[in-house]
Order: structure tokens, then sequence, then C-alpha cells
């Protein structure tokens, strides 16, 4: 009996020890907690919650602020609740959060309470945004209930835009508004998706009236709701919880103290729910606790989890007073109704029991934010003007709520971009901003019948998609740009000048001499700097003796060169051949010199754009490496732009590995084929990363980027989002977002942090492609990603079906289980955990010995092309074994 005691005095101890040193502190520290319509620069703490809130006003622009009626102000009304903000006025109304530095995954909560602010007894519904897309719709039943939108989401900025979107049924409103940093590591979710949430429970719960945990009970600020059965019996625990290192959702020992089980003694506890949406996918977290602590003594509670009658999780034993989140990483699809069913198994003499459950909707957000360097101009030129227009949140999306005077593209894989503005009678003043010059991809521009003053910039006719500009009724003066009068003598420009009385409507207002002595400059100064380039070019290239070997075995000194537009056009035959598209533009086949070329000419429409022509022709003026495209020369004439690359008969590595019509074991990619694409590619990126100095990184690796030569030799191209990496800035560069979904590194993604492992995890996903020819996101309602599929995959120890199934098991298992290796290395989801290019080459020249000595045993060597084995570094060290 005594050792009984001292035992429960050790554990009590170790338990306070527990408590105190692991229980996450009960601080605000990373909270914005808003009460909407609350006077300015006022402040409180609520007196039920603990929580500080404070006013709206400087959160956003617009809004009116109101008291709710007198008659919804109940004794049990939490303050935030009191007053609202209204917004009578614009499309779309926006709360602008900046979060504390330092955290990535929030959980945001935007709650509504009528109380028939405005006498007008009349409910209103409204759309609620998040960034760029519609995250719910906000209906009310009543004036007095309290409709609250909770969702988890990854902001890919270091801000949130809340927005309150007017569909004309009635005046959108809001009571409050709520930020909560959350474990980074805690509700996994993709990139692009969030986490809606659709019941939070306490099961079990013994609280009285219904009552919620939230703040202090729990460090996160979640809202628990009691919820049990009829057909359940509740267990609990006057004994706080000792705080888990198996779970990151830490649930609040007030929730995880209660617990319900099967009233019947049945060997099944059964939660279901039904829904009117069949294609809904949900997300669960189940979290248990051993509350009896005789029976965990004695006895072991073990349970299985199955969700519609398919094992989910388990088996699960539970320890007692110690926290278990048990969850899925790929969706639940839903159906008509989502049954939940934890049952113990056959060795547990135990029930089963439940403590808390929380169950969230998958939602997508597919529309990306306005282009980044788009919305700093734009806030810029509203800042400048002091435009009075409601301007909030993105400037172009959701494509309803664009905002008023903008027009905007929407190309199909990258951001929306600003293609037309118009601040006509606007009331501004002053000079031109200089700001308008970073909208890259305007087409038209209307600043008529305002006050503006000072001379027409240049710059204007230095933007390469301009075709209309109207500056009509204002106070310019001096003269009009001899680049815009050229543009429109070319009708390449539409010009409104006219209401500017001090305005010269003709380059002649300035002297002969002021204009021609300039213009010569300039010409002069460019073929200065063109010749020098091209001559340190050529020395670099003699000295490095950098050749170019045609699909003829013949040596070509490459000298990139400047050509014509009227050139381009012999060479293409009159662009008689397309042989590809991309978001550049279209690619011609050409002819040089009895040389095969491949022609890309910028489209007018081109998201990417002047920026990115030069970017690549400079870049690929200073690189030369074997697996790199060869530009032979590029062409910008007037509108006229253009790069002239190597021709690479096999086309990009896509069209080989998801073409559905190669159906013979020809067409078919062999395994050593692919190892060898993927070395190559290895070796290009390599070279960018170590080769070069200062090092480069690509951005953009995807299979429509690595080309194949009539061998099969990888070359990889496209290089206009190529990013130079100082070495003086450190382990990063903080950058705008850019690449294709489904390769993006999601570090980068959530910091806007560059590094060279972001092209590392590019290519794993590549290299994924490459083993099981999917695509990086499959085409079906879940857009399950490679990555998740593969991880799955492995998980049931299935390593064989991640094979592409057209190689017919023809290839070593042991050379592909050490590429799947490196795949999965290069995309872990920290950085930190990656492999160098330099180590990926390694490991793969050692994936393609062990293929090729499986070829070479009771065989002959079929390769077509040869590798000395002397190239290849093998070694005897193994990367970490699969995670199951």
């Amino acid at each position: 009996m005594a050792m009984e005691i001292l035992n429960l005095l050790i554990f009590a101890f170790l338990g306070v020890v527990a408590l105190t040193v692991l229980v996450p502190a009960q601080t605000q520290l990373g909270f914005i907690s808003i009460d909407c319509g609350l006077p300015e620069n006022s402040a409180y703490t609520d007196k039920k919650t603990g929580i500080n809130y404070t006013s709206d006003v400087t959160f956003t622009d617009t809004g009116v602020s109101y008291n709710i009626s007198s008659e919804y102000n109940r004794d049990t009304l939490e303050q935030p609740f009191l007053t609202v903000r209204s917004f009578p006025e614009g499309m779309k109304n926006c709360y602008t959060l900046k979060p504390a530095v330092g955290y990535i995954k929030f959980l945001i909560r935007a709650s509504f309470m009528y109380g028939n602010y405005d006498g007008q007894s009349k409910l209103p519904s409204f759309d609620l945004l998040l960034g760029a897309d519609v995250w719910d719709s906000v209906e009310l039943s009543d004036a007095s209930t309290i409709v609250s939108k909770e969702i988890i989401h990854v902001p890919p900025t270091n801000y949130v835009d809340v927005c309150l979107g007017n569909k004309g049924s009635g005046t959108p409103f809001i009571s409050s508004l709520e930020l909560r940093p959350l474990v980074n590591s805690s509700y996994p979710s993709n990139l692009g998706t969030s986490l809606l949430l659709y019941s939070r429970l306490d099961v079990g719960s013994t609280a009285e009236d219904n009552e919620t945990y939230r703040f202090k009970d729990d460090a996160y600020d979640r809202i628990w709701s009691a919820y049990t059965r009829s057909n359940w019996v509740t267990i609990s625990s006057p004994l706080k919880m000792v705080r888990s290192t198996v779970t990151n959702y830490q649930p609040p020992s007030a929730v995880m103290q209660t617990a319900a089980m099967p009233a019947n003694g049945s060997n099944s506890l059964v939660f279901d729910l039904k829904f009117s949406d069949s294609t809904l996918q949900f997300f669960a977290y189940l979290h248990f606790a051993e509350l009896d602590d005789s029976q965990a003594k004695n006895q072991t509670r073990e349970m299985n989890t199955y969700m519609n009658g398919e094992w989910w999780d388990g088996p699960t034993t539970l320890n007692y007073l110690s926290p278990y989140t048990v969850y899925g990483d790929r969706p639940i699809i839903g159906g008509e109704k989502l049954e939940i069913s934890i049952n113990k198994t056959e060795e547990s003499p135990l029930s089963p029991i439940l403590n808390a459950l929380e169950l969230y909707q998958l939602k997508q957000f597919l529309q990306l934010l306005s282009n980044q360097e788009d919305v700093d101009a734009i806030l810029n030129i509203k800042t400048k003007y002091g435009v009075k227009r409601n301007w909030q949140g993105d400037p172009c999306a959701p494509m309803k709520y664009l905002w008023q005077g903008l027009n905007c593209s929407y190309p199909e894989y990258t951001s929306p971009r600003i293609t037309s503005l118009n601040l006509s009678s606007s009331g501004i003043s002053g000079e031109i901003s200089s700001y308008i010059s970073d909208l890259k991809l305007i087409q038209s521009l209307d600043l008529s019948n305002n006050n503006l003053t000072g001379p027409v910039p240049d710059f204007l006719s230095q933007l390469p998609f301009l075709t209309v500009l109207n500056l009509r009724g204002n106070n310019l003066q001096g003269s009009i740009p001899a680049g815009l009068i050229e543009k429109r003598k070319n009708d390449l420009l539409s010009l409104s000048v006219d209401g500017n009385p001090d305005l010269c409507l003709s380059a002649s207002c300035t002297k002969e001499k002021n204009v021609v002595v300039p213009v010569l400059a300039s010409i002069v100064a460019v073929s200065v700097l063109v010749a020098a380039s091209s001559i340190l070019w050529i020395l670099k290239t003699r000295k490095e003796g950098t050749t170019w070997n045609n699909e003829n075995n013949r040596q070509l000194q490459l000298k990139n060169r400047r050509f014509l537009y009227s050139e381009v056009v012999r060479i293409t035959d009159n662009f008689e051949r397309i042989i590809g598209r991309g978001g550049f533009g279209t690619v011609y086949h050409g002819n040089l010199d009895d040389i095969q070329v491949a022609v890309k000419m910028l489209s007018p429409s081109s998201v990417q754009g002047y920026k990115q022509f030069q970017a690549e022709v400079e870049l690929l003026m200073r690189v030369h490496h074997k697996n790199l495209t060869t530009l032979v020369g590029y062409c910008d004439d007037g509108t006229h732009m253009g790069l002239i690359y190597e021709f690479m008969a096999n086309g990009n590595l896509e069209s080989h590995l998801l073409d559905e019509e190669s159906s013979t074991t020809a067409d078919v990619l062999s395994w050593e084929g692919r190892l060898r694409i993927a070395t190559d590619t290895a070796q290009g990126l390599e070279y960018l990363h170590s080769g070069c100095k200062p090092p480069i990184i690509h951005r953009d690796v995807k299979p429509t980027n690595i080309l194949l030569s009539e061998k099969f030799h990888a070359k990889i191209a496209d290089f206009g989002l190529s990013r130079i990496f100082p070495v003086e800035t450190g382990t990063h560069i903080s950058t705008v977002i850019a690449g294709t979904p489904g390769y993006l590194d999601p570090e980068y993604y959530t910091s806007n942090r560059l590094t060279e492992k972001s092209d590392v995890y590019s290519f794993g996903v590549v290299l994924l492609q490459m083993i099981a020819s999917k695509p990086a996101i499959e085409k079906s309602i879940d857009r399950t990603h490679i990555i998740q599929w593969v991880s799955f995959m492995l998980a049931k120890g299935d390593i064989k079906n991640v094979v592409d199934p057209k190689l017919q098991g023809n290839f070593s298992m042991n050379s592909v289980r050490k590429a799947i290796e490196v795949a999965m290395a290069c995309v872990s989801q920290t950085s930190a955990k990656r492999p160098t290019m330099k180590q990926v080459v390694f490991d793969l020249n050692e994936s393609l010995a062990i293929e090729m000595d499986r070829t070479m045993v009771g065989h002959e060597i079929e390769s077509k092309d040869s590798i000395e084995s002397s190239s290849l570094n093998l070694r005897s060290d193994q990367l970490p074994p699969l995670a199951r």
C-alpha cells in the first residue's frame, strides 16, 4: 500500500513537472483580434474570454460603424458582437491583416451577428473572400444568431486580405475578425488548399448549457462545442492531461477530460453525418486519451478506426492522460454520408472511446493572386494620387470583384496581370507617376480629364504592349516624346492629347540637334555595349572551347547574333512549321546555314513579356554547358522579339512521359533511358548551382522545359524566370513567387525565400514523374499531387506499382528503389533535408550503374549511347530507408 501511495505521489509530481514544462504558454502572442465597428483607438479585454480586442479602423479604409439594436444586447453576449462595421458602398471591401513574422499557418475566423443594427429588419446575404477567391457565403437565419466562418490557411504572401463581396442581396457587414497562428506541422494540407471548419466537437462533454471551450483553455483559441448522443455514455477524469509529445494538435485538457463510449457494451462507437453534396471532401482529426487509470493499469484499450466501412487507422493504443491524435494525409470523399466507426480490436477487453473530433471540408483556392509587381505598382499609384475609389484586396481577383477602372488578363497557369487602367475624371493631380511604368503588360491607359501637370514622360513609349493612351483634358507641358509619335505614326498607338494648352503636339517643338544628338548617342552607346558583350562572350567561349555539336556531328563555333525580323521570316520559311507553344509564345522550326533551329517568338499577349525575354538572352550569353540549351541568336526588332535555339529533335520530356498514344514498346522510354535523362538534367542544374559564379536558380524546372536531342540527350530550357543568387545575400534571396503549380517548392511558396533547394524540390517532382509517368497534379476532382500518391503507395510497401506499368517490369528493382529514395529526399517539405544537386548527380549515377549491370548480365549491351564506366561515381553508403 505504501508503495502504491509512493507511486501515485511520483506520478503526480511528474505530471506537475510535465505540465509546467510542456504545456504551451497561454499567451496571445501572434493573435490578431479585431472588434469591427469599435471606435478608433479603442481596445479592451473581453471579460468572458480574456482576449484583447482592438478597433478595426487601422485595418480597413471604408465602411460605417453601428451598434446593434438594444433588444439583442443580452448579458451573455460577448462584447465583440455589440458593434458591427457595415459596407454600403463598393462591390468589395477588405481588411488587410499582417501576421507577425515567423508564422506561416493560421486559423482565421470571421463572425457575424446582424442584431438589426440598421433598423431595417432585413437579413443580408453576401460573399466572404480570402485573397483571390471566394471563401464562403454568409447566410443568416435570424437577427440574433451568430454565424462564424473559420478556415485553416497558409497565405502565399506575408499579408492576408479578408474581404466582403456585395452580391446584390443586402449590405455586407461584419462583427469580428480573428487570426491565430498554428504550429506549422499541424493540419497538413497542400499548397492552394485550405480547411474549412465543419464541426469541432467536445465529445461526451458534461458542460452545462452546452458551454463551449476556447482560449484560455485552448492555446490556439479553437472553439469546442459540447456533443453527445443518446446511445453513448460519458466517462471523465478530474485530472488534467499531460501534454503529449506525439501530437502537434494539443487539444485542451478541459475537452480531453471527458469521452464517450457505446452505452450497450457494443464493440463500436459510430458517428455519422449526411450531406446534400456528395462531392465534398473532408479531413478528420480524432483525439483520444485514456481516462480510466484502473483499467489502464491492468488492461489495454486498443481500437481501429474505419471511414465508411473501410479501414482508416489503427490499431491505436492509448496511454493514461496522454492525448493522441489520429488523422489522414488524404481527403475523405464524403458521398451522401460520412460514417466514422471506432471498433475495439479482438484482443482488447475494453470498449472504444472518443474524446474529441474535428472535421474540416477541403477548400481549394484555384485562383492565383495578381502578379505581385502589378500589385505593388497599382498600390503605389493609389498612394501617389490618393485615389478615392474602393481599391482594396487583390486588384484582379476574384474576377467578379475586379477593381473599378481596371481590366486584367487571366492566363491559365500564371497570375492575373493588369492590362488596362482608367483613371479618367478621378480628380488626380501632379506629374504622371513613374509607377505606371511598372505595369509591364498594360495595353490601355486613360488619364484624361484630370489636373495632371509636367511633361509627358518618355517611359510611356517604352511600355511594349501599350496601344491606347488618353491624356486629353489635363495641364501637361512640353513636347510629346518621339517614341510615342513614332508609334502613332506606325499605327501602333492610339494617342489622344488634345485639351492640354501648353503641350506641343509634335517632335518639331524641340530643336533638331537636341533630338538627333541624344538619339545618335543612345544608338552608339547600345552598339558599343552589344559589341563589347559579344567580344567578351566570344573570348570566353574560345577560352573554354565551347562548341555546339549539331545532329550531323559538325562543329559550329557559337556566336550569339542579333537577327532582323526579316531574317527570322526567312529562317522559318515565313513561320511555316509550328513545333510548340508556351507561355512565352509560339515556337517555329527553322534552318540557319543548313543547321536546324527552333525559333521562339514573343506573343503580344505573353504573360512573361519583355523582362523574361531580356533575362533569358542575358543568362544564356554567359552560361554554357552540354546539358543547357544553346542560344544561337535573338531578334529584338521593333515589336518583334524572339529567341533562336538549337533544334532538339525529340521535343520535350513531358510528351514522352504522358503520351497516351505510345502503345508499342518501341515508343516507351526505357528505364535506363529515363535515368540518363534524369542524370543529364541533374548535371545541368548542378552546373547552374555550383559551376556558375554567382550561382543561378532556374525556378521553373518541369518536363516541358527539359528538351531531348535526336539521341535523347537532355538539355534544360526556358530561363526566363531564372534568378542570379548573389553569394553575399547569404542563404536565400527574397523574391516574388514564380514557377509552375505542382513544381513549386512549398517553403519558397510560403516564405518568398528562394534558394538552390527550390530547384531541387522541382527536380524531385520531375524525377517522380519519370518513374511513374504521371502528371504532377492529377486532372481529377481531388487533384492529387504525385508526391501524395507515391507516399501512399510507399506506405503500403508497394514500390513496384509506383513504376510506369508500360515498362512491363523491365528494370532493376534496386535501381528503381534508389531513384525513388533520391526523389523523395528532393521533395522533403523543408529545404534543409533536401540533398544538393551534386549529391543527386552522384546518387543517380549509382542508380544508373545498377541498371546497366542488370542489362549486362546474360545480355548484350543494346544502349545506343555509351557511357564509360569511369564516369560513374559509385559509393557504398545508403540513403535513409523509405518512410512507411
